[in-house]
C-alpha cells in the first residue's frame, strides 16, 4: 500500500490533502503533516491543505487557499476521515484521482486507493509509517515542521498515550519524533493550556453531570450556558475528557447545543459506543465517536441507549 501510495504521488504536479470537519489535532496532524513532508520530498510539486481553519488550532498551523482550478488533474488525498459526509470541503471530488488515508472502521470505502489500517492510534501514525516506508525506499527525510504535527495528531488522538488504542509502535514513533527540532513544551501547552472560561465551564460540567448507576453519565449544555460562559460550540472539544476520571464510569455523553442541532460527543472507558453514534448519523471509534441530534428529545433517546449499552 505504501509503495502504491508513492509510486501515484509521483505522478502527479499537484496534490491536495483534505480532512474532517470539526478538526481536531489528528486532523491537522496528518493533513499538514502529511503536505510538509511531500513539500520537503518533492519541492517541484504544488501540495495544498483544503479545509476551513479552526481558530482553536491555531497553535498547530494553518490550511491554504484553494482555487477551483487547481483540482484540475490533481491528485486528492483524505486524511483521517471516516465517510465522505464529513469531508471538509466537499471540492475534494474534483481531482482526478483520490487516496484515503484513515484508521477509522472503513464503513465508507471510497477512493481509488483506500488505506484504512484501525490497529493504527492516530492517522498521524500512518502518515509517519508512509515516511518510514519512503525513507527506506526513497531516501526520504523527515522536515520537523511535519514531525511537529504528527506528534501533535498522536498526543491527541491517544490522549497523551493514556487510551487503548495507544500501542508499542506508537510509543515507538513518538520516540523517533521527539528527536526532531521543535518546541515540545510550547506545542503541549497550546494543546492543552485552557482559558479561565474554559475552566469555568468544566466546573459546571462536573456540577451538573448526571450518572445512571449503569455507569452512564451525561450532560447537557445549551446555548443559554455558553452565552453564560462566553463559550462557543468549537472551544468546548477541549472539555469532552472531562468526565473521563469519574469512578465508577463506564462512558458518557456531552451534548452541546447550537442554533440549528445539537452535537453529540460520546466518550467509552470499554462499553462499544461508535454503533450508537451511527444510529444518529455520526460514527467514529468504538470508544471516541460524535453524532448529531436535532431535539432534545432526541437527545434523551441517545441516553436511554447509552444506557442500555452500559447496562449490558
Amino acid at each position: 500500500m505504501n509503495s502504491q501510495i508513492i509510486d501515484t504521488i509521483k505522478q502527479f504536479d499537484t496534490i491536495i490533502i483534505h480532512r474532517h470537519v470539526r478538526p481536531d489535532p489528528d486532523a491537522y496532524g496528518s493533513q499538514l503533516g502529511l503536505k510538509y513532508l511531500l513539500q520537503h520530498n518533492f519541492p517541484g510539486k504544488k501540495i495544498l491543505a483544503a479545509g476551513e481553519h479552526d481558530f482553536t488550532l491555531d497553535f498547530l498551523d494553518f490550511p491554504d487557499q484553494v482555487e477551483d482550478a487547481d483540482f484540475n488533474g490533481a491528485l486528492v488525498i483524505v486524511t483521517d476521515t471516516a465517510n465522505t459526509d464529513r469531508v471538509d470541503d466537499q471540492r475534494y471530488k474534483l481531482g482526478a484521482k483520490l487516496i484515503k488515508i484513515d484508521h477509522h472502521p472503513n464503513d465508507d470505502a471510497y477512493g481509488d486507493i483506500v488505506w484504512v489500517d484501525t490497529t493504527a492510534s492516530s492517522a498521524s501514525e500512518l502518515v509517519y509509517e508512509l515516511y518510514t516506508y519512503g525513507k527506506r525506499q526513497e531516501s526520504w527525510s523527515l522536515p520537523a515542521s511535519a514531525a511537529r504535527l504528527l506528534y501533535a495528531g498522536i498526543i491527541g488522538d491517544t490522549g497523551r498515550f493514556l487510551f487503548p488504542s495507544t500501542t508499542q509502535k506508537t510509543f515507538a514513533i513518538a520516540g523517533e519524533l521527539i528527536k526532531a527540532d521543535f518546541d515540545r513544551t510550547a506545542l503541549h501547552n497550546g494543546m492543552y493550556e485552557m482559558e479561565r472560561k474554559l475552566l469555568h465551564l468544566q466546573g459546571y460540567i462536573y456540577q451538573n453531570f448526571k450518572m445512571d448507576e449503569s455507569g452512564a453519565a451525561y450532560v447537557k449544555i445549551t446555548l443559554d450556558v455558553l452565552k453564560e460562559f462566553n463559550v462557543t460550540a468549537t472551544e468546548t472539544s477541549l472539555l469532552v475528557s472531562s468526565l473521563g476520571n469519574v469512578k465508577g464510569l463506564k462512558a458518557w455523553v456531552i451534548f452541546i447545543e447550537e442554533e440549528t442541532e445539537i452535537r453529540v460527543r460520546l466518550r467509552s472507558k470499554g462499553p462499544i459506543i461508535n454503533e450508537l453514534a451511527k444510529e444518529f448519523g455520526g460514527g467514529g471509534h468504538p470508544m471516541a465517536s460524535g453524532a448529531t441530534a436535532y431535539s432534545w428529545e432526541e437527545a434523551d433517546r441517545v441516553i436511554e441507549k447509552l444506557i442500555e449499552i452500559c447496562s449490558a
